[in-house]
Formats: C-alpha cells, sequence, structure tokens
C-alpha cells in the first residue's frame, strides 16, 4: 500500500514542475511563494493568483477600493436599488457598483467592480505588455474583495485576530459567538450617505466599518438601531398627518 505523503509529494512536485514550465518572465513573486508553500500546490498560474487574493481578503479590500478610487464614479451615476436584471442591487446590503450596472458597464477587458483594465492571469498591472485581457471583466483581487463585502463573518477569525480578540465596543474578550458587525449601519449609509462618492462608499462595506463585537453587545447594539429607525418613521408619519 502506497504511502499517502510519497503521493501527495509526488502530485505537488508535478504541479509546481507544470507551473515553472508555464511561467512567464514577469510574475508576482508573493503568488509564487505562497503557491510553493501550500498544502496542495495550484495546478495553473490563474488558480494561484486566486489563491493567493483567497488566503489575503483584506488585501484584495484595499486594492479593490484604490483601483475603484482610480477610476471613480462614471458621470451621471447615482446609488439607487432596483432591478437586479439591470445589473442594479435589489437592496441597500449590496455594496454599489457602478460598473455592474447595464447602462454603465465597459464590457470584456474591464473589471465590473473597480472600473479598471483587468490584464493576464485576471491580475490589476499589466507586467506583460500584453494589454488588457478581452475574456475577462473581474480582476481575481476584486473577486475576493467581493465576497469579503457582500459576507464579511466568512472572515470572523482574521478580524478577530486583527482585533487581538478584543471586543470592538466593549475591550473584553471576544467569545465564540462574537459576530462581525457594520460600525455605521448600512440603512444608515442607505438614509444618510447615498449621495457621498462612489468609492469612499465601498469602505462601509469593507475593513474601515467592521467590527467584531460579542454576541450580547450586538443584540443591544442591533436593538437601539431598530429604536432609531422607529423614531424616524413615527415623526415621519406625525408629519405627513399634520402636513
Amino acid at each position: 500500500m502506497s504511502n499517502w505523503r510519497d503521493e501527495k509529494a509526488k502530485v505537488n512536485a508535478l504541479a509546481l514542475a507544470r507551473l515553472g514550465k508555464r511561467l512567464p518572465d514577469a510574475f508576482p513573486q508573493a503568488v509564487l511563494v505562497r503557491a510553493r508553500s501550500c498544502s496542495w500546490a495550484p495546478s495553473t498560474l490563474r488558480v494561484a493568483i486566486d489563491g493567493y487574493w483567497r488566503t489575503h481578503p483584506l488585501r484584495a479590500d484595499r486594492l479593490a477600493r484604490a483601483l475603484a478610487a482610480r477610476s471613480g464614479a462614471p458621470e451621471g451615476w447615482r446609488w439607487q436599488v432596483g432591478d437586479p436584471d439591470a445589473g442594479l442591487p435589489s437592496t441597500f446590503r449590496t455594496p454599489p457598483a457602478p460598473y455592474r450596472e447595464a447602462a454603465f458597464a465597459k464590457g470584456p477587458g474591464v473589471c465590473c467592480v473597480c472600473g479598471q483594465p483587468v490584464y493576464r492571469f485576471g491580475w490589476h498591472a499589466d507586467l506583460w505588455d500584453a494589454g488588457p485581457n478581452r475574456n475577462a471583466t473581474w480582476h481575481s483581487a476584486c473577486v475576493t474583495a467581493w465576497q469579503f463585502w457582500n459576507a464579511p463573518s466568512a472572515q470572523a477569525k482574521l478580524l478577530r485576530k486583527l482585533q487581538g480578540r478584543r471586543c470592538r465596543e466593549t475591550n473584553r474578550r471576544l467569545l465564540k459567538t462574537s459576530e462581525v458587525d457594520h460600525q455605521v449601519p448600512l440603512f444608515q449609509v442607505w438614509k444618510q450617505h447615498r449621495d457621498a462618492p462612489w468609492p469612499e462608499l465601498l469602505g462601509y462595506w469593507g475593513l474601515p466599518n467592521l467590527q467584531v463585537i460579542n454576541r450580547e453587545v450586538h443584540v443591544e447594539k442591533c436593538a437601539v438601531e431598530a429604536g432609531s429607525r422607529r423614531k424616524v418613521r413615527v415623526v415621519s408619519a406625525e408629519l405627513e398627518t399634520t402636513s
């Protein structure tokens, strides 16, 4: 019976050999370092890049927001919700992405999240002087960032470590039941910051607006937020009846 460790080493050696044969003259060294240290070596260069960003979601978040700031919002765009078939988010909880909307999409070769050109292997810089990849519409980093923005709880372990395993609200030790929270609630972003510049809006879904707090603190915070929303609705209703 063959030893599984020997089989694994053989598979990894073959995968790394394939990577070496396909390796261009220019390639991100950080990606190679990560690929060579993987428990299972990636089989292609694109898989190696995707794996790198999945391992570093906070870097992907920062990069995606920086690329969006470089692009800026297209002229005439305004954050709104509506028909998903037109590329509009169905809820304000989805990050605004003008270049995903049919009216402002730039087409193949440009990332639909940040609006910047997509190059070989889904990279964000043209290390190969080959121009944009006309078969791609996402940066590999922006894929990871988009997943992070929509499901930050998936990175709760990483965020806990970043906070020193301390509750951001009470400074007490984080419990196993601690939860990821948006410091500025997304409903408040929609109500009060809707007209902020688009790249700035993305920060409300990214790391600058995320925190990990203990569950009982989160429940209390949500109750306070719900109470404030209820008061606003009551006041609005009273104003309508008196006008």
